[in-house]
């Protein structure tokens, strides 16, 4: 018998989007799993964007509260889609108040919020999940593998790359995103916050690192309204841009390979630019998500002039066949979110954790954490032991 999970969504911009279709769309990928969401709420605080979800989606109720989503008996989940700054008391408060947590990434504005999230899970005894969704594709779970089987040698060095233009344009508004108070870090937090988790889901724990960080679009106009994603605003007021536009970060691991993270926002000329190259004594392999179901392999034991070969994931790898029924039929970004909601589902249902955890997110901010103080301090800084 498959029972009924109510489930809430707290924030209901683009992310709140993706993670109300990802809880639709399990069931149809997932018939096996123990338990099937049930929308019961969404809270939302722009006045009639709750209404259109619930019009739209099918929530049995609305809010624009996130404190009566705690309080309520019908809900036993909620994905916490709502800005950085609220992530800490809205993810405390849900754990203590029983409710297993989906929220995204970076999970607050510093590690010392992450941190108190994760204890707050951990002390209720509920499942938490995080929206590090790169780590589904089962391109990249296949490339894990391949690396921790030793196929391409001992690995060297890596280099991590998240180049992106959604804070390109000049008149993009002055929301939330580029404030300290509000939105804390800038590409730290956005996109670093998943090059860091890539690094250490591939190639294990780091041990120290030094970051330079720059601001590129210092000012931008302040919204007149209500945004969602990355509106444009022009001719308001304009405010300062608080936080990094861009981050370029060398890494240790205690493997003893090194590494390469960069992450930009203002990119002009790339969409979605992120990837990885690992490089190993006997081979490589490079993944890009704007070709997500494709790996680029070298192996072997020529070295020098050694050929890179395609592989196509299919059934077998990953979840990728809970998509596709064969290699080269291509999955997108939403499939990695109807993954991520599978494994919280799962986790919930047999009271364990599948895929990533509040301690992913720790892990993630501590690196953040570091990298900021490196910036400013121009030197190399080591990152807590695991």
């Amino acid at each position: 018998m498959v029972d009924a999970l109510g489930v809430a969504v707290v924030g209901f911009g683009w992310m709140g989007r993706v993670h109300t279709q990802a809880y639709a769309r399990v069931p149809h990928h997932y018939p096996q799993l123990g338990v099937r969401p049930r929308l019961i709420t969404v809270a939302e605080e722009v006045p009639g964007r709750a209404e259109d979800a619930a019009r739209q989606f099918g929530f049995a109720s609305t809010t624009r509260d996130w404190r009566e989503v705690a309080a309520d008996p019908r809900v036993r989940a909620v994905s916490i889609t709502a800005p950085n700054f609220l992530h800490r008391e809205i993810g405390v408060a849900m754990a203590e108040a029983g409710k297993h947590i989906w929220i995204e990434k970076p999970v607050g504005l510093t590690a010392d919020d992450a941190r108190a999230v994760a204890d707050a899970v951990a002390g209720a005894g509920v499942q938490g999940a995080v929206g590090f969704n790169y780590r589904n594709a089962p391109a990249v779970e296949s490339a894990r593998e391949l690396i921790a089987a030793g196929e391409i040698g001992a690995v060297t060095h890596v280099r991590i790359r998240l180049f992106s233009d959604y804070a390109a344009h000049p008149d993009g508004a002055l929301t939330w995103r580029y404030e300290r108070e509000r939105g804390g870090s800038g590409v730290l937090g956005d996109l670093a916050s998943h090059g860091a988790d890539l690094a250490r889901f591939l190639l294990g724990d780091l041990v120290s690192l030094t970051a330079d960080t720059a601001i590129f679009v210092p000012e931008r106009a302040r919204p007149t309204g209500a945004t969602a994603g990355h509106a444009l605003a022009s001719g308001g007021e304009l405010g300062p841009v608080e936080n990094e536009d861009y981050v370029s970060c060398l890494l240790r691991f205690a493997s003893g390979a090194r590494g390469v993270l960069e992450a930009c926002r203002v990119s002009v000329g790339e969409q979605n630019n992120y990837g990885f190259e690992v490089h190993g004594t006997e081979g490589a392999v490079f993944w890009d998500f704007r070709r997500m179901n494709e790996l680029a392999v070298s192996r072997g034991t020529s070295y020098q002039d050694q050929p890179v070969s395609t592989v196509y994931v299919g059934p077998g790898q990953g979840e990728f066949g809970a998509f596709q029924p064969g290699a080269a039929n291509a999955m997108g970004y939403d499939d990695l979110k109807v993954i991520e909601a599978y494994r919280f589902l799962r986790s919930i249902a047999e009271g364990t954790p599948h895929g990533t955890t509040l301690a992913d997110a720790v892990h993630s901010a501590d690196v953040l954490d570091a990298m900021a103080r490196s910036a400013e301090s121009g030197s190399w800084v080591s990152l807590p032991v695991s």
